[in-house]
């Protein structure tokens, strides 16, 4: 059974730093899509950042490109983002979600999803 499991969520003031941590089981971790996915209130969930291991290939959306980084662990089985230069505008409700195509990092594509984590920027 595939399992995601999102965590490192929190308050944190602008311009501050977060890091979530996605720890995968279920599935052979490197032949997936590992991505993050936002959802702020009132918005469609967007994609944040997609790793695909085995393709050695990471993309961001332009939002977040020189701020965010995703890394994965793949002995451990999990996936960072790592946020830098947070703005209220990042807060949302981030998801981790996999899928074992090598996907286009929008949500459509993903079948695999966590639970969310909450990150807030505010003063």
């Amino acid at each position: 059974e595939v399992q995601l499991q999102a965590s490192g969520g929190g308050l944190v003031q602008p311009g501050g730093s977060l890091r979530l941590s996605c720890a995968a089981s279920g599935f052979t971790f490197d032949d997936y899509t590992i991505g993050w996915f936002r959802q702020a209130p009132g918005k469609e969930r967007e994609g944040v950042s997609c790793i695909n291991s085995s393709h050695g290939s990471t993309v961001y959306a332009d939002s977040v490109k020189g701020r965010f980084t995703m890394s994965s662990d793949n002995a451990k089985n999990t996936v960072y983002l790592q946020m830098n230069s947070l703005k209220p505008e990042d807060t949302a409700v981030y998801y981790c979600a996999a899928d074992p195509r090598l996907s286009p990092c929008y949500s459509q594509f993903f079948g695999y999803w966590g639970q969310g984590t909450l990150v807030t920027v505010s003063s």
